[in-house]
């Protein structure tokens, strides 16, 4: 299983970006998946997962802003983060199986990609 994730950078706040994981390795349809985020010296926060069947769950803290999705042809997810805010600056994994979006994980459990930063920042 391998999980590469794509597309953070430096956003001023209120603005967008665009995370991409490519994944390979297995079956990627039959997988729900999951982004996380990590402060440094803070805890692995879940932020989002999506389903087999599509379905989506957020944590509150990004409800309404963020949007996760996925494309079973090209096995990869996304996660569109709008209305970016400072207390969003994290890096940010994609992982599989996926923790309940708004809990701690205590360890990258499952298979992790390796990460990508998103800071915001005027």
């Amino acid at each position: 299983v391998q999980l590469v994730e794509s597309g953070g950078g430096l956003v001023q706040p209120g603005g967008s970006l665009r995370l991409s994981c490519a994944a390979s390795g297995f079956t990627f349809s039959t997988y729900a998946l999951g982004w996380a985020r990590q402060v440094p010296g803070k805890g692995l926060e879940w932020v989002s997962c999506i389903y087999t069947d599509g379905t989506t769950d957020y944590a509150d803290a990004v409800k309404g802003r963020f949007t996760i999705s996925r494309d079973n042809a090209k096995n990869t997810v996304y996660l569109q983060m709008n209305s970016l805010k400072p207390e969003d600056t994290a890096v940010y994994y994609c992982a599989t199986p996926p923790g309940r979006p708004g809990a701690t994980a205590r360890t990258k459990s499952g298979s992790w990609g390796q990460g990508t930063q998103v800071t915001v920042s005027s």
